[in-house]
């Protein structure tokens, strides 16, 4: 048997846990850390967010935690067996091991279990599916941990039935290879083929789960393998993305952004070739407003909005920002050039900061042009001698350079 003691275990013991954990000892209820976490602690990293799991139902929780005059929280995942409560400023989300009885492919009704075994059985992956006593014991039915230390990543049971409960673990398949495996094409035979057999259910998937685990997956390691990998299995297309994405472009595109932390949009606009594209995967996703706009931005302007020849290169850059009229043009092109791979470029534009033309229609007036066509016009005619001169002119230059016009 594994225990576990590491600084980021021990870090984990909170005024808040230890007062949860006393209360349930009170009333001999089994309480363990659950799924994701296990994982993270397993590999040395400490957890985003901890679930726990117990062997109290949510009935008997609401008693304990009541009488005790703790508060609790949200009750929306009570019919699933989950009981928020807030100690020490500190939220507990607690889930009653339970069994699933009835699965749609999307979402499940559930019965409530003391079954350890029975609880792990249910879940998605070998390495999410263990547990962690409060005193560092593990619990591992399904060679999880072997699995995380050889960074393997399998189904639990049979791969048709978990992916038959909920379709999104296929995506969940790819976006923790990408998280713990350490080469590319390191599947079991059997888990693609089931993958591919199943890759229809995921048309029935709400578009919002669906980015939620795409972004991930863009994000993580392996992006390459796995995308091609999503047009083989034939997943691609029912998930938004077109049926002949540009695997070419989305090639050289992630070698490109290596290390530039771009948007998840950023990456997969290589896919893209034209800009219905990026409707479609909309329509599909419910994307937001600002990734939209990336997309199009991207497929707009990647191929002749590029750096120029000789002493100034972001030259183009610079003026087509200052010749935008809108708020975030500076973040995409800031998109626009780690697609690019400009490194070096994107550097120095995110030391730019975008200097403000320094005359006013005042200052005209102040010169005696009086009518308000013209202020206009004598506006526009030193913008550009002042976009000429690289946005050095100052007020004074500028006006002398006005009486010359």
């Amino acid at each position: 048997a594994m225990k576990l003691q590491t600084p980021q275990f021990q870090a984990l013991f909170t005024p808040g846990l230890r007062s949860v954990a006393e209360l349930f000892e009170k009333k001999n209820y089994e309480l363990r850390i659950a799924g994701g976490a296990v994982r993270d602690l397993l590999s040395g990293l400490t957890p985003q967010d901890i679930d726990f799991a117990t062997t109290a139902t949510p009935a008997e929780m609401k008693e304990m935690f009541t009488s005790a005059g703790v508060r609790l929280i949200n009750n929306k995942g009570e019919k699933h067996g989950t009981i928020t409560a807030r100690l020490h400023e500190q939220n507990f989300e607690i889930t009653t091991l339970r069994i699933d009885v009835v699965t749609d492919g999307r979402h499940a009704e559930v019965e409530f279990t003391t079954d350890w075994e029975k609880d792990a059985e249910r879940r998605d992956l070998t390495v999410n599916s263990m547990f962690l006593g409060l005193d560092g014991m593990l619990y591992d039915f399904f060679n999880g941990y072997e699995d995380l230390q050889n960074k393997k990543i399998r189904f639990v049971g049979k791969a048709s039935e978990r992916i038959q409960e909920d379709y999104l673990r296929i995506l969940r398949y790819f976006r923790f290879y990408g998280r713990i495996a350490e080469k590319p094409g390191d599947h079991e035979p059997s888990t693609l083929q089931a993958i591919k057999e199943n890759a229809k259910g995921l048309a029935g998937i709400s578009g919002e789960r669906i980015w939620v685990e795409l972004k991930k997956i863009i994000l993580g390691n392996h992006v390459n393998h796995l995308v091609r990998l999503m047009y083989e299995l034939d997943i691609a297309q029912y998930i938004g993305l077109p049926l002949d994405g540009n695997l070419e472009e989305f090639d050289r595109v992630t070698k490109n952004i290596q290390n530039l932390c771009p948007k998840p949009m950023t990456v997969l606009t290589s896919l893209f070739k034209v800009k219905d594209d990026v409707t479609n995967l909309d329509l599909r996703l419910k994307i937001s407003k600002e990734e939209k706009n990336l997309g199009l931005f991207l497929v707009k302007h990647r191929q002749e909005l590029t750096k120029a020849v000789g002493p100034e290169p972001l030259r183009p850059y610079q003026d087509f920002i200052m010749d935008s009229r809108e708020a975030n043009t500076n973040s995409k092109i800031c998109e626009l050039l780690k697609y690019q791979g400009e490194q070096h470029l994107l550097r120095e534009m995110q030391e730019w900061t975008v200097p403000s033309f320094p005359v006013s229609g005042h200052d005209l007036r102040k010169m005696g042009v009086s009518s308000g066509k013209e202020i206009g016009t004598a506006l526009q005619q030193l913008r550009d001698e002042w976009k000429k001169s690289g946005y050095h002119m100052d007020k004074e230059e500028l006006l002398s350079c006005l009486k010359k016009l």
